[in-house]
């Protein structure tokens, strides 16, 4: 039997594990963090209508529905000359057919630990939901959300569950009677944040930030996180009680430390069936990868999971386990968003002929929190995984 040695525990290495398993290879999934992160659904945790119990799988468990192995370890090096990981616990490991689904690492910003991010480590999902708690017992705050951008690759933004988490906390301070009390604002260095959603999306973003009363502050380049606020370019200050800001993607530091082929930020370049460029039975998928496409492309879980799932398929025709046509990951690019927003939600789609931003008041945010109960049922195997979904 054929081995893969995966590096991750995020929506790409799970996809991968189990694609992997099911085209008949053995499965090692070494990973960090002994839990799944279901992040798309993490935006409920600050604002109290879900919990980090509620928003996680254990791994462990994952491996024994699928079959494959679960290592509780971290990466501290690759060397793709030599064809082996080094652990923090496990020592050196070869690895002729490796998947590498660790993630990005994220843009510096001075004074970045005076803000918490929806998009960060877990753990701070539930910071984020004790610091508002803290402002609404107190009756009154200034909240500043916002998200920035990699100048050397685009495609590691993660603006959606900015938007989302702001939106929510909106309604949540309508809900208790309390929003007139507090100023929200939303910022971004990117002169018109949401732009490769198409114009309507834009459009429509913009009625929605002055429906709500949501001040704004974009364009300015950010100089620094201070512990009262946001300092700019332009030398302009946003003062707020909570910080809540989502670093752009940038190059992990093992990756970036290592001797993989890298774009300029330090993403692996991969060609189109996701193999490492030069390093036969090595992929890469998921944030890690350098991706290529058109330029409103975005790094988001379902491409993850389409890239896991050719990565195994591609694996198996390359080791003879199977006679098939390669599969490709570019053709599947789109921006593809169930943006909820506590009392709806906005459908948001996007390829190469067409973009849409559907409001699906009510219905909507139903539909996002089936989702994900959807998404761990199918992982569980406890429920048929729909194709496409």
């Amino acid at each position: 039997m054929q081995s893969v040695l995966i590096l991750g525990g995020g929506f790409a290495a799970i996809e991968a594990a189990i694609y992997y398993r099911k085209e008949g290879f053995k499965v090692e999934l070494i990973s960090p963090r002994d839990y799944l992160f279901i992040y798309p659904i993490s935006i409920w945790i600050p604002v109290g209508t879900s919990t980090f119990e509620n928003t996680k799988m254990s791994i462990a468990k994952l491996a024994s529905r699928h079959g494959f192995t679960f290592i509780h370890d971290g990466v501290v090096e690759i060397n793709a000359t030599e064809k082996s990981i080094t652990l923090q616990n496990g020592g050196i490991r070869n690895a002729e057919h490796l998947v590498i689904a660790m993630g990005s690492g994220k843009m510096k910003h001075e004074g970045l630990e005076h803000s918490l991010s929806i998009c960060g480590e877990p753990e701070q999902s539930v910071l984020l939901k004790e610091r508002i708690d803290e402002l609404i017992a107190k009756g009154s705050g200034k909240i500043a959300l916002g998200f920035g951008g990699n100048p050397k690759d685009s495609s590691g933004v993660r603006g959606g569950p900015g938007f989302e988490l702001l939106f929510n906390l909106h309604h949540m301070l309508v809900t208790k009677g309390i929003r007139d009390r507090f100023e929200l604002t939303f910022f971004t260095p990117m002169p018109q944040p949401g732009a490769r959603m198409g114009e309507k999306a834009l459009s429509m973003m913009g009625e929605m930030f002055k429906r709500d009363k949501i001040a704004t502050r974009f364009g300015q380049k950010i100089t620094e996180f201070e512990a009262n606020g946001v300092r700019f370019e332009d030398e302009s200050f946003l003062e707020a009680d909570l910080v809540m800001f989502i670093p752009a993607g940038d190059g992990h530091p093992i990756i970036k430390s290592s001797d993989l082929p890298q774009n300029e930020a330090g993403f692996i370049r991969i060609d189109d069936y996701c193999q490492i460029e030069g390093i036969e039975g090595w992929y890469a998928i998921g944030d890690v990868a350098a991706l290529q496409g058109p330029d409103w492309k975005a790094k988001q879980g379902h491409i993850a999971e389409v890239m896991a799932r050719n990565s195994a398929h591609n694996s198996a025709i390359a080791l003879g386990l199977k006679n098939a046509v390669p599969k490709g990951y570019q053709e599947h690019l789109t921006i593809l968003c169930l943006m909820d927003m506590g009392n709806g939600a906005g459908f948001v789609y996007r390829n190469d002929t067409k973009a849409l931003l559907i409001p699906m008041p009510i219905v909507g945010h139903w539909m996002k929190i089936a989702w994900g109960w959807y998404y761990k049922w199918t992982k569980m195997k406890f429920v048929p995984r729909i194709p496409g979904l």
